[in-house]
C-alpha cells in the first residue's frame, strides 16, 4: 500500500486502513484519538456508502448535507461527519437531606 493518501477515496497513507497498530485488535500501539470532524470523499458508490455507515456506527453523526461534483467521468461525493459533544459531566449536585435526631 502506498504511503500517499488517495484523494478520491480518503484511504491510504499513514494511519489509514491496513496501517498496523491503528486498527482495533492489532496489538500494536493504541488507537489514535478519534477526530471530532471528518470529511469523507469518494466516488458515489456502495463503498462510499459503507464508509459513511461505518462512521455512523462509530458514533459520528452527519454534519450538513452531502456535496457532489462530476469530474468528467464519475460523480464524486463528500459528506462531513462529526462526533457529538459529550454529555456535560457537571450539573446540579443533589443535596443530602439532613437527618433529624430525636431530642
Amino acid at each position: 500500500m502506498s504511503d500517499a493518501p488517495d484523494p478520491t477515496t480518503g484511504t491510504g497513507g499513514p494511519g489509514g486502513p491496513g496501517d498496523p497498530g491503528t486498527e482495533p485488535g492489532t496489538g500494536g500501539t493504541p488507537e489514535p484519538e478519534r477526530l471530532r470532524y471528518r470529511l469523507l470523499t469518494g466516488p458515489d458508490d456502495r463503498t462510499f456508502c459503507e464508509r459513511i455507515s461505518a462512521a455512523l456506527d462509530e458514533g459520528y453523526v452527519l454534519h450538513g448535507g452531502p456535496a457532489a461534483t462530476f469530474d468528467g467521468t464519475r460523480v464524486i461525493v463528500a459528506q462531513a461527519v462529526v462526533l457529538p459533544d459529550p454529555a456535560p459531566t457537571t450539573g446540579p449536585v443533589p443535596v443530602p437531606r439532613a437527618q433529624v435526631l430525636p431530642a
